[in-house]
């Protein structure tokens, strides 16, 4: 077994923009970069999505978000002040930062972050979401919103933002 983890390599690298169009069918991609300030913290990216959304005048479509990092996650659910505290304080009790893991090891891993715990609160909330499109604007129910989850900050995150839609054009 390595110490070292496997790197994934792509023969072409990521474009910073990309775009697609045939007909009124229109493929648009950006990798939009969030800063965080804390080790934990929750973003809320609804309204930088939506704003995505409307600017490329997609009326039925989907848009995807995906995180370019193992210790950042994106996930749906209430953005209010007392519930993003228990989140946190849940994800603390669930995955202890200080237990004795391989990955925290010298002896089995060469991560010097010592971020085990960021690792598998990831695995908890994923790293990927796929949302509707209808009538130009993002779906989401009243409560609803896009968030994400630094687990390993502070750091800056690179996300992936794709639009797959048709317009009235």
């Amino acid at each position: 077994m390595s110490k070292s983890s496997t790197v994934t390599v792509r023969e072409r690298p990521v474009e910073h923009i990309t775009s697609a169009t045939a007909g009124a069918l229109t493929i648009h991609g950006e990798t939009i970069v969030v800063s965080t300030d804390q080790r934990i913290e929750l973003i809320d990216l609804t309204n930088r999505v939506m704003d995505f959304v409307r600017k490329f005048d997609i009326r039925e479509g989907l848009i995807s978000l995906w995180s370019m990092h193992t210790t950042c996650t994106l996930f749906i659910n209430e953005f209010q002040t007392a519930l993003l505290a228990d989140i946190k304080r849940f994800l603390e009790e669930l995955v202890a930062r200080d237990k004795d893991y391989l990955h925290n090891d010298p002896a089995h891993s060469d991560c010097d972050r010592m971020n085990a715990d960021s690792h598998l609160r990831a695995m908890l909330l994923g790293h990927s979401l796929t949302l509707q499109v209808s009538g130009g604007e993002v779906v989401l129910g009243q409560w609803q919103r896009i968030l994400m989850a630094e687990l390993d900050g502070p750091r800056a995150r690179s996300l992936r933002i794709q639009i797959f839609g048709v317009s009235d054009h």
